[in-house]
């Protein structure tokens, strides 16, 4: 038995390990990318065990015998891969985003590779794509899934047609069946691949038409991919970097939200759209829009939990909740009462009412001392985690920053009453 025959051996014993890696990874950028409203096919496999042997034997008879199975292992690094097939090819930046967020990067090589000698004498460029060599954050992983935050991972990235003139590509060139192709095969794959290349043009130009004809009609969004498109296009002129996923945010809550809400036309979210700015790493785009519905009238808050509420994750809490979700309605209740009193405050003033009021413009307008500063902070911190986060706090947390708040809360009304800016409650 030679060297790679003990290695095949080993990867037998350790192929579920690299396939549930693999199926980690899958998990992790569908459920984002499906979020952020990005049209894409995610797909996971381990390597399997005869393609495998082909890639060992076809390494080592061109760069020599494997000193050991580690010097093995250290050359195959796509024994557990993922790949992501887009349906527009514009969006690979925003995938290009969640990859850096949800995973340690350790190599990424863009395509087409101009060191690499194709054989044919082909015009067209070839295989066009971004392929990345991660680990799984293993602060990410449950205690029984950290060990698979060892293992090495390939994920490709590219559109649906070029994937599959590529796997074409692979099997007809690398995996030669019958020899060496000919002169007229290797001129027919070159042509296949500029007609690739000119239908990621036309899905370009298909996703740019689609974007034109939601923002001006004024039909209903129909899904959280359109509604996607919609804010992409909004948010070009707002920042000079694309805007990733991370940008976006929740990108299907708000979808689900605003057609609960019935304001689920471009007409009706223009007032929301304008008012975006282009910090989106404090501040998503959906979550920005959000925020908006929030505070424009209290009772779309219960809407909003109840929507929420669906999610899976939230499903899966148990009963003894109902304790928690109390303690969080007496936080917001409080919260809502305080951007209520900010309103009435600065209504009085020149220029827009804060959506989302910070500690800066509280001390702006009088309203807390710079003592109240970094309390204030944590707190708006806890509101936006409510609002926004998928874990939730204890409900000792809640209830030791709902105090807090009520501190806050009762010097912001006396400072108010103060000022004449804010009527007191009628004493009974």
């Amino acid at each position: 038995m030679d060297l790679i025959d003990q290695f095949l051996a080993r990867y037998t014993k350790e192929y579920d390990f690299y396939s549930q890696a693999a199926s980690i990874t899958q998990q992790k950028l569908e459920a984002e990318l499906q979020a952020a409203g990005v049209r894409c096919i995610v797909t996971a496999r381990a390597k399997s065990f005869s393609s495998l042997e082909q890639k060992c034997r076809k390494r080592e008879a061109s760069k020599g015998q494997y000193a050991s199975i580690e010097r093995i292992y250290d050359d195959i690094v796509d024994l557990a891969g993922a790949r992501v097939a887009l349906y527009f090819p514009g969006e690979i930046d925003q995938v290009d985003g969640t990859i850096a967020r949800l995973f340690k990067v350790v190599e990424k090589r863009e395509f087409p590779d101009k060191e690499k000698v194709r054989p044919g004498n082909p015009r067209f460029s070839g295989y066009t794509a971004a392929h990345y060599r991660v680990q799984l954050k293993e602060d990410d992983l449950s205690d029984i899934e950290k060990r698979y935050a060892a293992a090495r991972i390939e994920i490709q990235v590219a559109s649906v047609l070029m994937h599959a003139w590529s796997e074409v590509e692979h099997d007809l060139v690398y995996k030669p069946l019958a020899g060496e192709l000919s002169e007229e095969e290797y001129a027919l794959l070159d042509q296949l691949n500029g007609l690739v290349q000119s239908g990621e043009i036309a899905l370009e130009r298909l996703q740019k038409a689609g974007v034109a004809r939601v923002a001006t009609s004024n039909r209903r969004i129909a899904n959280h991919y359109e509604l996607a498109a919609l804010l992409l296009s909004a948010g070009e002129g707002l920042r000079e970097e694309p805007i990733t996923d991370s940008g976006l945010g929740n990108v299907d809550l708000l979808f689900d939200f605003i057609e609960a809400l019935d304001i689920d036309t471009p007409a009706s979210l223009q007032p929301y759209i304008d008012a975006l700015h282009g910090n989106v790493e404090m501040r998503p785009l959906a979550d920005q829009i959000i925020d908006a519905l929030l505070v424009a009238d209290q009772s779309h808050y219960q809407t909003y939990n109840s929507i929420r509420e669906q999610r899976p994750w939230v499903s899966a809490r148990t009963t003894a909740d109902e304790e928690l979700y109390r303690h969080i309605g007496m936080f917001m209740s409080r919260w809502m009462e305080l951007e209520a009193l900010v309103r009435q405050v600065s209504r009085s003033l020149p220029g827009r009412s804060p959506v989302l009021p910070t500690a800066q413009q509280l001390l702006t307008l009088g309203l807390i001392s710079q003592d109240h500063v970094f309390d204030f902070e944590s707190l708006r911190r806890m509101r936006n985690l409510l609002v926004h986060g998928v874990e939730l706090p204890a409900v000792e947390q809640l209830n030791e920053a709902t105090n807090r708040l009520d501190g806050i809360l009762a010097e912001v009304r006396r400072q108010a009453e103060y000022r004449g800016d804010h009527d007191p409650e009628p004493q009974a």
